[in-house]
């Protein structure tokens, strides 16, 4: 008698088949039939028991939530909802599950509710597709980067540069928390410190990736960033995932095309691969977009959305076209935007990017060649003096998803924009060493990973991607 998993028997599984499944009950309903899920799909498989054939004592065991090891004969199903099912021939209960105790009740729990129980909430249909298109994704981004010659790179996640230089960063630190030693200006003397200096967790793996790339070619980091912005919002994280490819001799252009190709890419090969995952909470988005007031519901259901990023081609605008767009619209006009288009310069929000997809060219939009000053140092200087070669891709729904540029690889350039912004070129000697010793055209771009999960999944808080969320007052689990 073989041991198979849920998908196993419901994809390939043989009538009449002699089968062993574990797994956590569902529902048990009428001491007869029990819904079993193992986690390898969203679908639960029904086993129907012969109370006869079993004890009383054993039967009360099984509860939603316990963990059962079932030995049966694969069958027809006589009911509806299945096609097939287990006729169980002996039961064990692996693991109990205290019915007034147990959480995760076969009913409708709210976010917030299921957040506070993230131990457990991957149990739910929801979270278990959620987290089944995540591992998905995961493994299509690695498949796409392998399969196109870029080397995998681990940068470090103790940094002592910022590389957005927005300030907002965890510092690393084995001094004494109470009575740290102070330097003659009374000062935390940072050189008493584990590694001689502050050091800090990574916003991004950039920097160093690009020194890779100027020796590599094709590079790319996925791993861990932490911000510390204290942000209560449903789109931000202090601890999330960043997808950084780095690729030496190619321009913005390049840039663009590498953005969209690798996005298709990763999205059509969920679209193929989580079916079952993607038409459920498809099916969920649809039911919760029925509960808000018209005006405010989306006009794509989540696998339009999908469709509408991987069947489009994504239009370039720069953005001074945009700004010009954005001016003249109605909502501008009106008042309707939160944050009004004035003048050039203005740096856009969600709903203007959201404006520019949904609205206006009604496809995927990457802008390009925004203003110098909005935008970071590392970011090359166009001729104009005013813009850089910095690049956004926008998704409907989410706005930016993908933040690029080809990079300064001029030394001169480079470090004048330095110097103007007071970043310290003694702390980055070696990224301006990049420039010095074989400079060349180079260009990569970041993607949020949860951001990319939100996407993929109609998620509506970055909160519900992530299997144990870090955010402002909360580091539980």
């Amino acid at each position: 008698m073989s041991e198979f998993s849920i998908k196993e028997l419901l994809l390939e599984g043989k009538v009449l088949q002699e089968v062993v499944i574990k797994g956590w009950v569902r529902t048990f309903r009428s001491n007869r039939f029990i819904a079993l899920n193992d986690g390898s799909t969203i679908n639960n498989i029904q086993c129907v028991v012969d109370f006869e054939n079993f004890d009383e004592t054993l039967l009360k065991r099984i509860t939603t939530g316990a963990t059962l090891e079932i030995k049966g004969t694969l069958v027809e199903s006589q009911g509806k909802g299945q096609k097939i099912e287990v006729q169980v021939s002996d039961l064990e209960v692996l693991g109990d599950a205290d019915p007034d105790e147990y959480p995760i009740q076969p009913k409708k729990h709210s976010m917030e509710f299921l957040r506070e129980k993230a131990h457990l909430r991957v149990r739910t249909n929801t979270f278990g597709a959620v987290m089944r298109v995540r591992s998905a994704l995961s493994f299509a981004i690695h498949s796409y980067f392998r399969e196109n010659g870029f080397v995998y790179t681990h940068t470090p996640i103790i940094t002592g540069s910022d590389a957005e230089g927005a300030g907002e960063m965890f510092r690393i630190t084995t001094l004494d928390a109470k009575n740290p030693e102070l330097n003659e200006n009374g000062e935390v003397d940072y050189s008493q410190d584990f590694f001689g200096k502050e050091t800090n967790l990574t916003v991004s793996g950039q920097l160093e990736g690009e020194a890779f790339a100027l020796a590599l070619k094709k590079i790319y980091t996925f791993g861990p960033t932490f911000r510390a912005e204290n942000s209560n919002t449903s789109r931000h994280l202090a601890e999330f995932w960043m997808i950084e490819p780095e690729v030496a001799f190619l321009d913005l252009v390049g840039n663009m095309d590498l953005a969209e190709d690798f996005i298709k890419s990763v999205l059509k090969y969920i679209l193929e691969n989580c079916k079952d995952d993607l038409e459920f909470l498809n099916k969920r988005l649809l039911d919760e977009e029925k509960t808000k007031p018209q005006n405010e519901r989306s006009e794509l259901s989540l696998l339009e959305k999908l469709h509408f990023v991987v069947d489009n081609q994504f239009k370039r605008v720069s953005y001074t076209e945009a700004i010009d767009i954005l001016k003249r619209s109605k909502p501008n006009k009106k008042k309707k935007f939160q944050y009004i288009i004035e003048e050039w310069g203005a740096d856009l929000q969600s709903e203007h990017e959201r404006y520019l997809v949904e609205k206006h060219f009604k496809c995927p939009v990457i802008l390009f060649d925004y203003p110098a000053k909005i935008k970071a140092f590392y970011m090359r200087l166009n001729d104009d003096q005013k813009t850089v070669r910095a690049m956004d891709v926008l998704f409907p729904g989410i706005g930016e998803i993908v933040g690029g540029s080809q990079r300064e690889e001029r030394y001169d350039v480079l470090l004048q924009k330095m110097r103007e912004l007071d970043i310290d070129e003694k702390e980055l000697w070696w990224y301006l060493d990049l420039r010095k010793f074989g400079t060349a055209v180079h260009s990569g771009f970041g993607l949020g990973f949860e951001r990319l999960v939100q996407f993929s999944t109609g998620m509506t808080n970055i909160r519900d991607v992530i299997p144990f969320p870090r955010t402002p007052q909360n580091a539980e689990f």
